[in-house]
Formats: C-alpha cells, sequence, structure tokens
C-alpha cells in the first residue's frame, strides 16, 4: 500500500484532517473532538492506512496536545509552519480562503512537497526548561502590572507619590506613614495594602521559580550560563525555545529566525543595513539583554562593540 500523508488543522476542541496519497489523491476528510471519544475515532479512520504519517501544523503552539498524543501512541509526526501552511492555502483553489478544511489540506501539500521537516518527538526536559521559563515571565510581569496599580494608588495617597523601582519594604514603609481620614482616601489606602499583599507573594514565587530554574539549567550541563550576560533564566529560556540548534542548517538561518540578523536597507552604491523586527522576540530579548550587559563591564564584548564603532567594515577581525 503506498504511503499516505494526514493532514490536520487542530482547535482546541476539535480537528479536522484530511489524508493525502502521493499524488495528492484525497483518500479521507473528517472532524472530531479532541475528547477520549473524537481521539480514539480520528486514530481508528486513519489507522486504516498501514503506511502513514502525520502533519500537524504548530506543534509548538496550538498543535501541540495533538501531536504529544499521535507521538504517544506510536505515530510518525512532522511539524509543519503556520507559515509554509499559509503560502500552500494562498496558491491553491478557493481565493485562500481559511477554513478548517482547506487548512486541514494545505498542511498535507505542504509535507508532501517539503523535505526536512522536523519530527516531533516525545516532551523531554527542554520542554520543561521552556514551561519554567514561561512561568517565571509570567511571574515577572504579573508583578509588574501589580507594582503599576499600586503606583497608581500611592500617587493619589503621597505627594509626588512613590519611586519608580519600588520594593515591598519601601512600599510598607510608605504606606505606614500615611493616615487616610477620608471615605476615598480610607479605600484607596485598603487598596494599597491588597496590592503590597500580592506583591510579597509575587516575590516569593519568583524567588522560588529562580532557585528551580537554576537547578534544571544546571542539571543540563549547558555552557550558556558561562557566557557573561546570560543568567539561568536566560539560558533556559534559549534552551526551551531553540531546542535542537542542529535543526539549523546554518548560523545565518538561526541569526534569521531569533531576529538579529540586520535586514538589507540599501538604496543604489549606499550600503546600509536596519534591525529586524521579525523572529522569536524572546530569544532576540535574552540575546539583547546579554549583549546591553556585556558592553556595560569590561568584557571582549564591549571590546567588539568598540572596534565596530571606530571601524565599521573591519571592526570583526580577531573576534
Amino acid at each position: 500500500m503506498n504511503s499516505v500523508v494526514i493532514g490536520t488543522g487542530p482547535h482546541k476542541l476539535s480537528v479536522t484532517i484530511e489524508v493525502l496519497d502521493e499524488r495528492e489523491r484525497v483518500l479521507h476528510q473528517g472532524r472530531y473532538g479532541t475528547d477520549r471519544d473524537g481521539y480514539r475515532q480520528m486514530l481508528a479512520a486513519a489507522r486504516q492506512f498501514e503506511q502513514r504519517s502525520w502533519a500537524v501544523e504548530g506543534c509548538n503552539g496550538i498543535g501541540r496536545h495533538v501531536a504529544q498524543r499521535l507521538v504517544a501512541d506510536g505515530e510518525i509526526v512532522v511539524d509543519v509552519p503556520a507559515k509554509l501552511a499559509a503560502r500552500a492555502r494562498l496558491f491553491d483553489t478557493g481565493n485562500g480562503r481559511k477554513t478548517d478544511p482547506a487548512d486541514a489540506h494545505s498542511v498535507a501539500v505542504v509535507a508532501l512537497r517539503t523535505q526536512n521537516l522536523t519530527q516531533v518527538r516525545v516532551d523531554d526536559e527542554l520542554v520543561a526548561l521552556r514551561l519554567l521559563a514561561d512561568r517565571r515571565d509570567e511571574l515577572g510581569r504579573t508583578r509588574t502590572q501589580t507594582v503599576n496599580r499600586l503606583h497608581r494608588l500611592l500617587l493619589e495617597l503621597l505627594p509626588g507619590g512613590a519611586k519608580r523601582f519600588l520594593t515591598a519594604a519601601q512600599a510598607q514603609a510608605l504606606l505606614d506613614s500615611v493616615t487616610p481620614t477620608d471615605v476615598a482616601g480610607r479605600v484607596r489606602h485598603q487598596l494599597a495594602t491588597e496590592l503590597l499583599g500580592e506583591i510579597v507573594v509575587l516575590d516569593k514565587k519568583m524567588k522560588d521559580s529562580d532557585k528551580t530554574l537554576r537547578k534544571a539549567v544546571n542539571a543540563t550541563g549547558t555552557g550558556l550560563v558561562g557566557l557573561f550576560g546570560i543568567g539561568p533564566a536566560g539560558a533556559a529560556r534559549i534552551l526551551g525555545d531553540v531546542g535542537d540548534v542542529a535543526r539549523f542548517a546554518t548560523r545565518s538561518r538561526f541569526a534569521s529566525w531569533n531576529g538579529t540578523a540586520p535586514l538589507d536597507a540599501s538604496s543604489g552604491e549606499q550600503k546600509r543595513h536596519r534591525l529586524s523586527r521579525a523572529g522569536n522576540r524572546r530569544i532576540n530579548r535574552a540575546l539583547h539583554i546579554m549583549a546591553i550587559v556585556q558592553i556595560r563591564h569590561n568584557t571582549p564584548g564591549r571590546a567588539y562593540f568598540r572596534r565596530r564603532g571606530q571601524d565599521p567594515d573591519g571592526g570583526d577581525q580577531g573576534a
């Protein structure tokens, strides 16, 4: 029996599949739920084809839950980037309309026509690192939002408010120095006290998260933490998001993926470049923080930066 590719358009509650043979003939179409019964029905429909592989869109996003269940059941699954699926849908019939059947079809077509797609593996310690890094970032964003709300109330309770970088102890001292007499002031003071309590809890969670991250990163044996400007959080972000760096054919492709490769902005004989706004912004941010830290201290990175400033065309020699 000829091999088939099962294109998959995943959602939270449903999955649309389309089975194509090597000549792109449609052998089966269907929409199934993502609950236990729906998943079993989908798997049974697919297993009537002995030589099969699955193509799932967004295996690092919305398609992760489907891809990981399939891999756990011994199925061969490849990850189809959403950008490739969108291109296939654009050049197909149907005016490029985005529907679930069209998504499944375009994903299957991409898998048939594209070589070297990434095969999905069972989640490992790198996925755990990414989850821990995501949690640490979420805690940081939540604390920033809470501090901003506290600043707004302190500005109404105290003349001039509080300084920008505020610790929990400093905020508590400011609140202790205020004794409002009006109803609105007492409510503001009460809300500010509640926000301060949330900040104390978040600080403890962030401290515990940092310990867990440091332990998990050290367990990998990575040398990233040896780079000046890369801490456990940055190393976890890089390891978790990059995964297997061998999936990038060249370092230039890796630079394009993380958004550090400059874009050509030349006109005529003038040679200029501009910063890219594309790519993985989380990796870009981690690398940017490393670069800034190195520039601010006496490091080889700072020396390289100064050489580039003095000789933009040849500053990278000897770096």
